[in-house]
């Protein structure tokens, strides 16, 4: 049997409409989930740095509980195992008049669920970076712990977090691969329906890498502009390009304070 090249050219530039909606829901899902997990995450790693044990050991067992099982396994449970326990059953709903099936709200929560374990290991390590003599100045001047996190710490700690959360969310990205096992109609489920129908296995799974690789690489260079600006914020001059960020190579220079320019100098 060999490849079907005319095929696996028409599904790649001119997808069919079932196709581009499984790829819009996942572009969406993965946003919705990532913003998510971001609050949630935040939310634990506080949680985690609190003088209050009893909130420390909650933090923690979540953490050990959401980061030791699989996200298949737990989206199962969201889904089918809650609403066979009478505990939570997902019902189809409309948000701005925007029908959102209950598969798709089952999902959502569970990325969420998912990927904040991971994420507030990422947001407390990037906390911890920060030296304790900026809370303690902080203090000093009179500002609250809330106050002194927005401005003081936060802001330190975002340009260090960056790089993994940037990991985090190109994995969120392909896991939704997964949700076809409760039924929700992403990219990878559609691909799996044109598959039965057309026996084209390999041709239709190929366009579909392609498309998860495409997604995968606009935010890669979208995670390096982002570094680029916080580095520049901070006055660090960090000379790497999209195409090095994407294939590695030598940068241009080792990671340090920017020098004004002679027109700049008064």
């Amino acid at each position: 049997m060999s490849f079907d090249w005319a095929f696996f050219v028409k599904n790649l530039f001119t997808p069919s409409g079932p196709f581009l909606q499984g790829l819009a829901l996942t572009v969406v899902i993965s946003i919705v989930a990532m913003l998510g997990a971001l609050v949630v995450g935040l939310v634990i790693a506080l949680m985690r740095r609190s003088e209050f044990a009893p909130l420390r050991v909650v933090a923690s067992f979540y953490i050990w509980l959401i980061r030791g099982t699989p996200l298949l396994v737990q989206l199962v449970i969201i889904y089918t195992g809650l609403a066979a326990a009478n505990v939570v059953r997902f019902q189809d709903g409309e948000i701005g008049g925007i029908l959102i099936k209950a598969a798709v709200q089952a999902a959502i929560v569970g990325l969420i669920i998912n990927e904040s374990a991971y994420i507030s290991e990422i947001i407390r390590a990037g906390l911890d970076s920060v030296p304790i003599g900026q809370s303690e100045a902080a203090a000093a001047m009179g500002m609250s712990g809330i106050s002194s996190m927005r401005w003081i710490i936060l802001p330190q700690a975002l340009r260090l977090m960056v790089p993994p959360l940037g990991n985090s969310f190109n994995g969120l990205m392909k896991s939704t691969s997964i949700l076809s096992v409760i039924g929700v109609s992403e990219m990878f489920l559609v691909a799996q329906s044109i598959s039965a129908a057309s026996f084209k296995t390999f041709e239709i799974f190929a366009a579909v890498a392609v498309y998860y690789l495409a997604l995968t690489t606009i935010w890669t260079i979208v995670q390096a502009a982002i570094e680029r600006r916080l580095n520049a914020a901070v006055g660090i001059d960090a000379k790497i390009s999209p195409w090095q960020r994407l294939f590695g190579g030598r940068r241009g220079a080792v990671l340090q304070p920017a020098t004004p320019e002679i027109g700049e100098l008064r």
